[in-house]
């Protein structure tokens, strides 16, 4: 059973910073790709930065020149360090990472359950 726990959401006020973590835990044999995906109410889901397991970074547009994303492939652990926080931000924020397990030979879809990330004005 592969699992993906997110945390560190929570209450900030604009301007402020939250940084989130993603543990991967599970039957796993490799990670490849990883991301922070959000979604407010009423909105669909986007992208707001992913990562490789080479440690190639890509963000969306929202995030560029705000938000970092890392990872430890070591602990399975992926972060998002997110700066100049604004009432925009607010959503909940999953993660996603493609992973291969003992009993398959194709990385799969597992997503978190998501952290939700409030900011005030």
């Amino acid at each position: 059973q592969v699992q993906l726990v997110e945390s560190g959401g929570g209450l900030v006020q604009a301007g402020g910073s939250l940084r989130l973590s993603c543990a991967a835990s599970g039957n796993i044999l490799s990670i490849n790709d990883m991301g922070w995906y959000r979604q407010a109410p009423g909105k669909r889901r986007e992208l707001v930065a992913s990562i490789t397991s080479g440690g190639s970074t890509n963000y969306g547009d929202s995030a560029k020149g705000r938000f970092t994303i890392s990872r430890d492939s070591a602990e399975k652990t992926m972060y998002l360090q997110m700066n100049g926080l604004s009432p925009e931000d607010t959503a909940v924020y999953y993660c996603n990472a493609q992973i291969r397990t003992p009993w398959g030979v194709a990385h799969l879809n597992y997503w978190g359950q998501g952290t939700q990330v409030t900011v005030s004005s």
